[in-house]
């Protein structure tokens, strides 16, 4: 990293620590140095791979693809899913075989899931969701929409949202670790767990970094 004062050396393994999933406490201790500087490094790290993912925000999605919300944070008393309190939205949409794309929302109503839609997923495309009524609108949209029921028992072969509900679970188990995320930094650890998704391999992160 440019104009960082710590050793080439540190520095590397730093980046091995993070990208090995490695809290800032924990990689102070490996690395030799003190909390404060591990975790300002892991912010910029963050802040980095924000940038990264933004520049790639204007790839369009096609073929089949999975949307669905969720929530993060929060006390984990009262209520949970849809409407929770204290909790972040986040929505997401994942192309089979392909790529996730999430988003910090303020809610999830029609008119905030819908233009997120449009922009990233390419009309005629076979777009798959749960029966929440904000994407009722999709069964008269340019989109070919099919509904998936979670009381069923077994998903059907194709009529499922299995994939962005694994990204969910994984980006969550990552998240879980931190005990507790700033809200003005969530966005940046989110889309943190998008660059993990996107891109699985070890070897692929710390060339990317």
């Amino acid at each position: 990293m440019k104009r960082s004062k710590l050793s080439q050396d540190k520095q590397l393994k730093l980046i091995e620590h993070f990208v090995a999933g490695t809290t800032a406490r924990t990689t102070s201790v490996l690395v030799g140095v003190n909390k404060t500087t591990a975790s300002y490094y892991f912010l910029r790290l963050r802040e980095l791979i924000f940038e990264y993912e933004k520049e790639k925000e204007e790839e369009i999605f096609n073929g089949e693809i999975e949307v669905d919300e969720s929530y993060f944070g929060g006390k984990r008393k009262g209520k949970r899913g849809r409407g929770a309190k204290d909790k972040i939205p986040v929505f997401g949409l994942l192309k089979r075989g392909g790529k996730v794309y999430v988003k910090m929302i303020n809610n999830t109503k029609i008119s905030t899931l819908m233009p997120i839609i449009r922009q990233k997923v390419q009309p005629d495309s076979i777009v798959y969701s749960d029966y929440y009524h904000s994407y009722d609108v999709l069964d008269v949209s340019e989109f070919k929409h099919f509904r998936i029921n979670h009381s069923e028992k077994f998903a059907e072969e194709k009529n499922h949202i299995n994939g962005i509900e694994n990204f969910w679970n994984q980006a969550k188990r990552h998240l879980r670790k931190f005990n507790g995320i700033p809200k003005e930094h969530f966005h940046l650890f989110i889309k943190e767990c998008q660059f993990r998704f996107n891109n699985p391999k070890v070897d692929k992160q710390l060339e990317i970094i």
